[in-house]
């Protein structure tokens, strides 16, 4: 094919088709990529997701390049298909990297802080549980992370649970299903920027489709958490001192440090570039640091006084590399630490050897040929979104991987969606719905390895009461069967005749 033909035949399709590819001959790189990543979770465990796993899915490129030899797909071609894969999720990296710098500066300039230490303080025994959801959903969408929140205020509630006489079982589902849900709602999450990246949406179009399926969600968790702590017997109260004073003395919280958050909401709103309100939000918080947290500014680079050498060098190092802000309170010694931009490479690093298997795979035809053998198995539109609930769940137990559990069905899927006429947040709303939340459900699985060790839970303790996290996948199955919000692709007006 000859680069002016395939510039043509590419210009509003991304998948080639091969029609001498047979449904088992486009499978053979799935099922080697997904018995590699089983085998490399097991050897490597938690640290998989810092390196190897990327390297297996480039091995699973690989693969599919054997393949495609053997099926006459040249080289040329498939490199092609990498190079349109990688480009197209420009805007998902530097997102990335402005999430990991806006992570930075809310960090220093006490904004993060700030929003864990109200939120300690609405604990109250009888509405312990649910107090616990509400705590952890704030802090999660502020970190983007479920894991420093269970690392941190998660282990926190822990001790205070165990003192109130509450089934640490129970206390472990309220934190995980308030830690998931800020997760997944969070701007800052990788989930949440990897899910839209790998369906072909758009982040905040992602974001705020999500709320049709999570809001009914969290709202049974709550509800069911709060009758659960009016039934059962508690003793003791909710002691936050010591967090709230280490936490006071660390930083100076104060009420105006919300108004960079909700700057950023406004702007989000107004429907401003995810970017810019990214930049503008990293910005307002390296201002507040500087008006609010000078000492803390001035700390980072070693000295004791705030300079204009040392702010700027304090604000440039919060915002690229890793920093921690030291505290008298060795529990809170995670959450006073953000990564920066060189926190997100690991993510971007992922992305984008995802990006290299599904070139490939698109080039030669294996994606075309899998998305047809699941439409015709998938006859309804129901049938397509159980078809995706189903991979990802399936992933998460054979791959143990959240990220892997979102990449590959997101990768296999997106035109399967788009051949529906179904608008990509479909797509990405269902990955995260049964891919990000059902991770921790499962015992070998990274996350559920992860947090039962942090909290000191088994999953099978927890497991029944983390009802954000089972939920999830069903809620989006209902609304699919439903036909509720079901959002279609619109007419594209820009294709060539």
């Amino acid at each position: 094919m000859k680069d002016k033909d395939s510039k043509k035949f590419r210009q509003k399709e991304n998948i080639v088709e091969n029609r001498e590819l047979n449904i088992w001959e486009a499978l053979i790189p799935v099922f080697a990529l997904v018995g590699m990543l089983a085998y490399n979770v097991y050897v490597f465990g938690d640290d998989a997701i810092s390196g190897s796993n990327q390297f297996i899915l480039l091995l699973g490129g690989a693969v599919a390049a054997i393949v495609g030899f053997f099926n006459k797909v040249t080289y040329k071609q498939m490199l092609a298909e990498v190079a349109e894969n990688v480009k197209s999720t420009t805007g998902a990296l530097l997102i990335l990297l402005m999430v990991g710098a806006l992570a930075g500066t809310w960090l220093i300039s006490g904004i993060i802080p700030a929003m864990i230490y109200y939120g300690l303080q609405i604990l109250n025994p009888t509405i312990f549980l649910a107090a616990c959801v509400i705590i952890c959903a704030i802090i999660s969408i502020a970190t983007g992370s479920s894991w420093t929140t269970a690392a941190t205020v998660g282990i926190a509630l822990i001790g205070i649970g165990d003192a109130l006489g509450i089934s640490l079982g129970m206390t472990a589902g309220a934190v995980l299903s308030g830690a998931y849900f800020g997760d997944k709602m969070s701007p800052l999450s990788d989930t949440t920027n990897l899910a839209p990246a790998m369906a072909g949406g758009e982040l905040f179009d992602h974001i705020k489709y999500m709320t049709i399926t999570t809001i009914p969600t969290i709202s049974v968790t709550l509800i069911v958490f709060i009758i659960m702590g009016f039934m059962i017997d508690t003793s003791g109260s909710a002691d936050t001192a010591a967090i709230l004073d280490s936490i006071d003395a660390t930083f100076n919280i104060n009420g105006w440090l919300f108004l960079v958050p909700l700057a950023v909401i406004f702007l989000i709103v107004k429907k401003t570039p995810p970017l810019a309100a990214l930049l503008i939000g990293t910005l307002l918080g390296a201002v507040f640091a500087l008006i609010f947290q000078p000492g803390i500014v001035a700390g980072i680079t070693g000295v004791s006084e705030l300079t204009f050498e040392s702010g700027y060098k304090g604000i440039l190092k919060a915002i690229t590399t890793q920093t921690s802000i030291p505290s008298d309170n060795a529990a809170l010694s995670d959450l006073f630490t953000a990564k920066g931009m060189a926190g997100m490479l690991g993510t971007i690093w992922l992305i984008v050897c995802a990006m290299v298997f599904g070139g490939v795979m698109d080039g030669i035809g294996a994606l075309s040929r899998i998305t047809k053998a699941l439409l015709s198995m998938a006859k309804t539109t129901f049938g397509l979104f159980a078809s995706t609930v189903g991979s990802c769940l399936a992933l998460n137990v054979t791959a143990s991987d959240q990220y892997l559990a979102i990449v590959v069905p997101g990768k296999m899927f997106a035109k399967a969606y788009k051949d529906r006429g179904l608008a990509p947040e479909n797509l990405s709303r269902t990955l995260e719905d049964s891919g990000t939340v059902t991770s921790v459900l499962i015992p070998w699985n990274t996350c559920g390895a992860y947090h039962s060790g942090v909290l000191g839970v088994g999953v099978g303790e927890y497991f029944v009461y983390a009802i954000f996290n089972w939920m999830s996948p069903m809620m989006t199955l209902l609304f699919a069967a439903l036909k509720i919000k079901i959002k279609q692709l619109a007419p594209d007006k820009s294709v060539v005749e």
